[in-house]
């Protein structure tokens, strides 16, 4: 792994350049240390003579001719030279750092990270689907991107822990409650025997969607909306009950299919929690304390309590929801802000040149609690500044043998202590991210502001909003999928509706990548054939692999139009392309231990006393260049992570993919006949089948046995 070296380069280039110009920390420039083009001109190159020039008053070749002298020897590294245009460039001790490759566990130190190590926990919260309907493949992408920031963030060394917020008394779930009460006419046991059914979420996938045209044909009808939503927040009957049993097996149904994308969770954190542990309670007392809020006393939010938004820009792309738009949660569904008059008003100082003004309704003036203003209390929970805690109880154990929690206001043993308890305590964060997508990015910019007018504005700072634009469907995938089409035959990317029932269910696509991979990898392997069971068990997999990489492929600012054929190419920039890179490098080791009986233990043995000829004589090693290239993990881990774009993880893995495959073919490994030049090679495949098995265990992704 490469960084605990840039982590030596950076200490001793500090250490040199104060004592040869007197430089204090303050005065000191990043260390920046680059890849050079290519191998001949240095394996890490580093930039610091050209932000020292204006400093130092001196040409950049003379302040990298000037550093290498102070520099000294350095363990690892075999020479130090200055380019003619100043670049530091540094070559390694190349059998030495292979060696040190297989001796070492590869496990990170987040000290060697340019942001530097951390102890205290990181809150990852993501998905939160609204528990009222299927998952579709917009929330594939939330999820995907946000388990595997999780991973990356563990992978780094920092405590992780995810949660999944479920909004359980919001006007989705209050809409299926209308929907099975008002157009079903079934009672809460009728709905109870309904749910112990499959595809339960399916059934109110629809039933949405009805309930949508419903209110369109009377918008009367809607008073039936907010009397619901009214009773889920106060715990009415019978709408509670009724709600709280289709929250419950919606979630599970969730479990089921985000389990298919190999994600887990800490906790499943309910809104319903929220509200009867009187969380918002005690975070409103601390936003009027700090005067973060006021009560409106005319105007349309007269008997509203509101937040003034100093500096908002109101144009529809920063999310703020104005009259008549729409006001979007954590999955992206929406509410009509014309059904919550409360909601949609707002208030703006359009004087010319001033600043801009808005304010956002935090308690209705029927006192309910908006969406924000739940949110501001959780997140106010994340970092441990409420002064209180929910209670818990086991959900369940998940695949991996992790156990899941969820969230609850009465827990079994409450009275006499027996109650069970999480073996670390939740929430208490240093560090918060919230995965939610780019049309909350206004939403989000008020809990930062709540947490810094509550006077805590380092947790503000350290208050992420992890953003990323929506999923569509190319037209090619559309039309196999049988999606209605309409407008210009030429469209390429057609987009979907969730509220209004267009749209693609997860577990419908899964079942359709899954019954594809399963007819390829039956056609190239005759038994599998008669051994559904293995065969199943690889095509998801590799259906796994090929949704989650495509998700997390393209920059979190991109709206994606996902198409099937791409995402399970076996030859493109696709995941199964990398899964495949993976088992050939196995294979390859397989077939050597098959032929002389060189495995894994036996090979990293021999290295200790192998000749390095192979490794050096040629400056632009290819081979040597593929060591190297693989050893970058842990660097471009850490770039994704201080950038929040794990974009640059995939692109890296399938840049290694290609590169293994472009040296497999040049390269024999069994059929060399140079004993020395066999093993380095050998040695270079394990290592890239490990890194690649990493990265993508980072994205989320297995490696089959065969493909």
């Amino acid at each position: 792994m490469i960084l605990p070296i840039h982590q030596t380069l950076r200490s001793r280039v500090r250490d040199a350049l104060a004592k040869l110009y007197g430089l204090d920390a303050g005065q000191l420039p990043s260390i920046v240390i680059q890849s050079p083009p290519n191998r001949a001109l240095g394996d890490l190159g580093i930039t610091v003579a050209f932000e020292l020039a204006r400093t130092l008053r001196k040409a950049p070749r003379v302040i990298a001719t000037e550093l290498i002298d102070a520099l000294g020897d350095i363990d690892g590294v075999a020479k130090v030279a200055a380019a003619p245009n100043g670049y530091v460039n540094i070559f390694l001790h190349r059998a030495a750092f292979v060696r040190h490759l297989f001796a070492s566990t590869c496990r990170v130190d987040p000290a060697a990270s340019a942001s530097g190590s951390t102890s205290r926990k990181a809150i990852v919260e993501h998905t939160a689907i609204n528990p009222n309907k299927a998952a579709h493949i917009g929330h594939l992408r939330n999820a995907a991107m946000g388990d595997s920031l999780a991973r990356v963030l563990r992978f780094l060394g920092h405590p992780v822990e995810v949660q999944n917020y479920i909004d359980d008394t919001g006007v989705q779930v209050a809409d299926v409650v209308v929907g099975f009460e008002q157009i079903d006419r079934m009672s809460l046991d009728d709905v109870t025997a309904l749910a112990d059914r499959p595809k339960f979420d399916f059934y109110c996938w629809d039933l949405y969607a009805k309930v949508t045209r419903w209110y369109e044909a009377d918008d009367n009808r809607l008073e039936h909306r907010r009397r619901t939503l009214h009773d889920l927040e106060h715990g009415a009957e019978p709408s509670a009950s009724l709600g709280a049993l289709i929250a419950d097996r919606i979630v599970r149904c969730h479990l089921a299919t985000l389990d298919r994308m190999n994600i887990e969770y800490d906790l499943l954190t309910r809104e319903s929690d929220i509200l009867h542990l009187h969380f918002w309670a005690r975070a409103f007392e601390v936003l009027k304390e700090a005067d973060a809020i006021q009560l409106a006393q005319v105007g349309p939010q007269a008997g509203c309590w509101v937040m003034p938004i100093a500096g908002a820009e109101r144009d529809g792309g920063n999310g703020n929801p104005e009259e008549g738009h729409a006001e979007p949660n954590r999955d992206g569904d929406t509410a009509d802000a014309s059904d919550d008059p409360d909601d949609a008003a707002a208030e703006v100082d359009s004087r010319p040149g001033g600043p801009k003004s808005a304010t956002k309704v935090i308690v209705r003036s029927n006192g309910t609690v908006t969406y924000v203003g739940k949110d501001i209390a959780y997140q106010f929970w994340k970092f441990g500044l409420l002064g209180c805690d929910f209670r818990y109880a086991p959900h369940g154990t998940q695949r991996s043998g992790h156990p899941l929690w969820t969230t609850t206001s009465t827990a079994p043993g409450d009275n006499d202590g027996s109650a069970p308890r999480p073996g670390t305590p939740f929430g208490r964060a240093s560090s918060v991210y919230n995965v939610i997508d780019t049309r909350q990015s206004y939403l989000q910019q008020l809990l930062a502001q709540a947490l810094a007018a509550a006077g805590r504005p380092e947790e503000a700072a350290r208050s992420t909003h992890v953003s990323y634009e929506m999923v569509a469907l190319s037209r090619r995938t559309a039309e196999a999928l049988g999606f209605p089409l309409e407008g210009d035959a030429n469209q390429r990317v057609v987009e979907v509706s969730g509220r209004k029932g267009l749209g693609v269910k997860a577990d419908d696509l899964l079942d359709r990548l899954t019954a594809a991979a399963r007819a390829e990898v039956v056609a190239r392997h005759d038994d599998l054939a008669q051994d559904a069971e293995e065969a199943n068990r690889i095509a998801g997999i590799i259906a796994c692999a090929a949704i989650r990489y495509f998700m997390i492929k393209y920059s979190r600012g991109k709206l994606i139009a996902f198409d099937i054929d791409e995402a399970l190419s076996f030859e493109g920039e696709s995941g199964p392309y990398l899964q495949y890179a993976t088992v050939r490098a196995t294979n390859i080791l397989r077939k050597l231990a098959e032929t002389d009986g060189t495995d894994a233990e036996s090979l990293m043995a021999a290295l200790d006393d192998l000749p390095d000829i192979a490794l050096t004589a040629d400056a632009d090693s290819e081979l040597w260049a593929l060591f190297l290239e693989a050893s970058r993990l842990d660097e471009v881990a850490d770039q994704s992570m201080r950038s929040l774009e794990l974009s640059v993880l995939a692109k890296y893995a399938f840049s290694l993919a290609q590169q293994f495959n472009a040296f497999y073919h040049r390269a024999p490994v069994v059929a060399e006949a140079d004993r020395p030049t066999q093993l380095w090679r050998a040695a270079v495949v394990l290592h890239v089948r490990n890194q690649l098995t990493k990265a993508l265990d980072l994205m989320g992704c297995e490696v089959p046995g065969r493909m």
